[in-house]
C-alpha cells in the first residue's frame, strides 16, 4: 500500500467525484464524520476491514484503494466542455495572444523552450526538451479521434467552416486543417515533452502553473528576474501551431495535488464564438472529467489518467521525472519555404506541412536559439539538452537527432566553452583562439530616477568565424537563461579583418559573482518585447526605470560594437607588408620587382596599400592604394588581374566579379582609366565566388596590374 499520507487526498477527490460529501460516507459506513476527516487531514488511516466497505461503497476494487494509481469512478467519462457564450452578447473571434506570433515551429521551439528553461527545477542538471513529429494515417488516424471523442468537436469545427459560419483567420485556418485531414487522411501531430521541470502544478482554478497555462491568458506566473519569458504570451504559440485549435497536456508534478504526481490530463480547444444546435459558445473548451465542484456539471477539470489511456492519446513518457508533455494537434509551420532534400511528394508538389521539413527546422530553430543553453565547460554543466524525433504510425521515419550546439554553432560554441573555461586571450593572434574584452552597463535605479545607477560590467567574446556559423561578422547577445536575445551585423569592420563571430555575455551569463549581474537581468528583460528578440524601448521599461532608461542599451551596444571592432581590427604595418594570406593577401604590381623592366615598356602605377577580407559569400574583396608617379601614361589604361596564391604550378585566375572606381580613376571595360593630373587612385574588387577554382580560405591572393585594356572576366 502506498504511503498513509496520500490516502486523504485521494479519499476526498473520490468523494467529490461521486458527489458525496464526508457525512454521506461516515453515514454508510456507520461510523461518524470525525473519523472519515480524521481520514482526510492525513491524521489516521481505516483499518483493512473498514478499506474493504470503503471500495464497497466507491464501487471499486481494493488494488485500486492499496494503488491509488487511479480514480474509483469510472462512471465519469472524460469529455468535452464547450464554455457558454457571454451572458451579455459580448464575442471573440479568436484568442488574441496566439496572433502575437507566427504559426511557426522555428517560433514554436523558441517560444516552448523557453518555458522549459525558466521551469527548470534541479538547476545542477539541465532540463531535456525533446519535440516528437508523428504523422498518424489510415487506422492510426481513426484511433486517435475516437480517443479524443472526435464525433463530440466535429459539430463545433462544422460551426465555423459551413458558408453561414462567421469566417475570419482562425476559421479559414480550420477548414484547412480538416480539408488536409480529410482528404489526405493525414494528421500531424507535434509533442513538446519536458523533463527535470516543474510540471503543471497547483490547482485547477487557483493561482498556480496549471491554471495559468490551462485557463488563464497573460499570466506568465514567473517571478525569477532572470526567466526568459514575461508576458504570458509564449504558451499561446502552442495552440497557434495547430490547425484545430487544439492541445493535450499530460504533466507530470515536482509536488503532489490531490496526493498524486503523474498523469495528470486535460484538454484544451481554442476556438472563435460560434453556434451549435441554437446554442452559442465563447470559444474555448476543456476535455476532461465533470467537476463535481463547479456550479455546473458540465465544466470540466483534469483528471489522473491511467496509463492506457495516455498511450491512446499519444501522450506516454519516458519516465517519472517531473515535467509536462504538450500535445499539438494537427500541427502546421506556415513559413516552411526553405526547400529540404526528401520534402516533395509522389505528385511532385512540395508540402509545406511535410515532417522531414519540420524536422529540419526544428533542429535549426533549436541550435540557433539556445546554442548557448545548451553549451557546457569547466563546473559550468549546460542548461538545456534538445532533440527531435519523427514518427509515421509509431514508426520511426527520422531517427533521434541530438541538437549539438558544437555542430550547429561551431565558433559561438567555443567561444563560449573557452570562457566558462577560463581559456581566453586579450588580441586574437591565430586561429581558434577567443579574445575576451569587457563592456560597461550602467543599470538605473527605479522610480524615475535618471541619475546614477548600478555598475555592470557585460563579457564580450570574439573569435574567427567558420561556414556553419552562417553570416559572418555578427554580434549576438543573450542573458543568463542562454536564449539568443540579439543577433546583429557589426558595422564598419575595417576591410582586411578575418570574417569574425563574436557574443556579448549580459546579466547572470557574464557570471553570478559579476558586479551588478542581478540589476542587469532585471533591466534587461524588462527591456524585451513579447518576442524577447531585441533590447529597447518598452512600456515596462518606462514605468519601472525612467522613459530614457533604454539609452542606456544603446549605450552598451555601441560600446560593444567598439569593442569588437578593436579587437579584431588588423594593425595597419600588418596590412601594408600583407601579413597573413587569408587576412590581407599579397599584392604584385607588374609581376617581379627583381625583373629589370624592358626598354620602352609602360611605366606602371605603384603599390601604396591594399586591404584585404573573405566576405560572406566566400569571395575576395580588395581594396587598393596606388600611388601615380609622373612616369605613368595616364592616357593608357591598366587592368588589374587578381590570382590565387598557390604553393605550386601556375596561379590561377580568379575573375572578378564586380570593379569599383573609388577616387582617382575609372572603370571602363574591366581596366583602370587613370584621370589626368591625378596622384593617387583607389579601386575596390570583388571576385566571382562562383568561378573560384579553390575555396577563398584555402589560399591567399595576388593582385597583378598589366598594361593595356583586358577583359572583366
Amino acid at each position: 500500500m502506498k504511503a498513509a499520507e496520500d490516502f486523504g487526498p485521494w479519499l476526498a477527490r473520490q468523494l467529490r467525484n461521486a458527489g458525496k460529501s464526508q457525512t454521506d460516507l461516515a453515514e454508510e459506513l456507520g461510523l461518524t464524520r470525525a473519523a472519515v476527516s480524521a481520514w482526510i487531514v492525513g491524521r489516521s488511516v481505516p483499518r483493512d476491514e473498514t478499506i474493504r466497505r470503503i471500495a464497497e461503497v466507491l464501487k471499486t476494487d481494493l488494488e485500486t484503494i492499496h494503488t491509488r494509481s487511479a480514480d474509483a469512478q469510472s462512471g465519469l467519462p472524460v469529455s468535452w466542455y464547450h464554455r457558454p457564450a457571454h451572458a451579455d452578447g459580448g464575442r471573440e473571434y479568436g484568442n488574441a495572444a496566439a496572433f502575437a506570433f507566427e504559426a511557426d515551429v522555428s517560433v514554436l521551439a523558441r517560444e516552448a523552450t523557453q518555458n522549459s528553461l525558466d521551469a527548470r527545477l534541479d538547476t545542477a542538471e539541465p532540463v531535456r526538451v525533446r519535440y516528437t513529429l508523428h504523422e498518424l494515417t489510415g487506422e492510426a488516424l481513426a484511433r486517435f479521434r475516437e480517443a479524443i471523442d472526435w464525433e463530440r468537436l466535429l459539430p463545433h469545427y462544422e460551426a465555423l467552416t459551413t458558408d453561414n459560419g462567421k469566417q475570419n483567420k482562425v476559421s479559414r485556418t480550420i477548414a484547412a486543417g480538416l480539408r488536409d485531414m480529410y482528404q489526405h487522411d493525414r494528421l500531424v501531430l507535434l509533442r513538446v515533452d519536458d523533463y527535470n521541470a516543474t510540471g503543471l502544478t497547483g490547482g485547477d482554478y487557483e493561482d498556480g502553473l496549471f491554471a495559468a497555462v490551462v485557463r488563464r491568458q497573460l499570466d506568465s506566473h514567473k517571478k525569477d528576474p532572470g526567466a526568459g519569458g514575461s508576458f504570458g504570451l509564449g504558451k499561446a504559440t502552442l495552440w497557434a501551431a495547430s490547425r484545430l485549435g487544439l492541445v493535450l497536456i499530460n504533466s507530470t508534478l515536482s509536488e503532489p495535488h490531490e496526493g498524486r504526481t503523474e498523469g495528470r490530463l486535460i484538454g484544451r480547444l481554442d476556438l472563435p464564438w460560434h453556434e451549435v444546435d441554437g446554442r452559442e459558445f465563447a470559444g474555448p473548451a476543456w476535455f476532461g472529467r465533470p467537476d463535481p465542484d463547479a456550479r455546473s456539471t458540465d465544466v470540466a477539470r483534469s483528471w489522473w489518467a491511467d496509463e492506457a489511456t495516455v498511450e491512446k492519446l499519444h501522450l506516454t513518457r519516458e519516465s517519472t521525472a517531473p515535467g509536462t508533455s504538450f500535445l499539438i494537434v494537427g500541427a502546421h509551420d506556415v513559413a516552411s519555404l526553405t526547400p529540404v532534400t526528401g520534402t516533395v511528394d509522389e505528385e511532385g508538389t512540395e508540402d509545406d506541412d511535410s515532417v522531414h521539413r519540420m524536422h529540419a527546422r526544428l533542429v535549426d530553430a533549436l541550435g540557433r536559439n539556445f546554442w548557448a543553453a545548451m553549451t557546457g565547460g569547466g563546473d559550468h554543466k549546460p542548461h538545456l539538452e534538445a532533440s527531435v524525433r519523427t514518427y509515421r504510425n509509431g514508426e520511426a521515419l527520422i531517427a533521434e537527432e541530438r541538437v549539438d550546439p558544437a555542430v550547429t554553432q561551431p565558433s559561438r560554441t567555443r567561444a563560449l566553452r573557452a570562457f566558462l573555461e577560463g581559456d581566453t586571450v586579450e588580441r586574437l593572434t591565430a586561429p581558434g583562439q577567443v579574445a575576451r574584452a569587457t563592456v560597461p552597463l550602467n543599470v538605473p535605479l527605479h522610480g524615475g530616477q535618471v541619475r546614477g545607477g548600478l555598475p555592470h560590467e557585460a563579457v564580450l567574446l570574439v573569435t574567427h568565424a567558420e561556414d556553419a556559423d552562417g553570416t559572418p561578422n555578427r554580434l549576438v547577445s543573450l542573458r543568463g537563461n542562454g536564449m539568443t536575445v540579439k543577433d546583429n551585423a557589426v558595422t564598419n569592420v575595417p576591410i582586411g579583418t578575418n570574417p569574425f563571430q563574436a557574443i556579448l555575455l549580459t546579466g547572470r551569463a557574464a557570471g553570478r559573482d559579476a558586479p551588478g549581474a542581478e540589476a542587469a537581468e532585471e533591466f534587461l528583460r524588462a527591456s524585451e518585447p513579447p518576442e524577447h528578440n531585441k533590447w529597447g524601448q518598452t512600456e515596462e521599461l518606462r514605468l519601472t526605470y525612467s522613459p530614457s532608461a533604454h539609452r542606456r542599451i544603446a549605450t552598451m551596444t555601441t560600446a560593444a560594437n567598439n569593442a569588437v571592432r578593436d579587437l579584431v581590427a588588423v594593425p595597419r604595418a600588418k596590412r601594408r607588408s600583407g601579413g597573413e594570406a587569408k587576412i590581407a593577401g599579397r599584392l604584385k604590381v607588374g609581376g617581379s620587382a627583381k625583373k629589370t623592366r624592358p626598354s620602352g615598356a609602360a611605366v606602371l602605377p605603384e603599390l601604396d596599400n591594399v586591404d584585404a577580407l573573405i566576405d560572406g559569400t566566400g569571395a575576395w574583396s580588395v581594396t587598393v592604394d596606388l600611388r601615380v608617379s609622373s612616369g605613368v601614361d595616364t592616357d593608357r589604361p591598366v587592368t588589374p588581374i587578381a590570382k590565387f596564391d598557390v604553393r605550386s604550378g601556375p596561379r590561377p585566375t580568379a575573375p572578378w566579379k564586380d570593379l569599383v572606381a573609388v577616387s582617382g580613376c575609372e572603370i571602363i571595360d574591366g581596366s583602370l582609366q587613370l584621370i589626368p593630373g591625378s596622384r593617387k587612385a583607389v579601386f575596390r574588387g570583388v571576385t566571382d565566388v562562383s568561378r573560384h577554382p579553390v575555396r577563398a580560405q584555402l589560399s591567399g591572393l595576388v593582385v597583378e596590374l598589366r598594361s593595356g585594356k583586358g577583359e572583366q572576366a
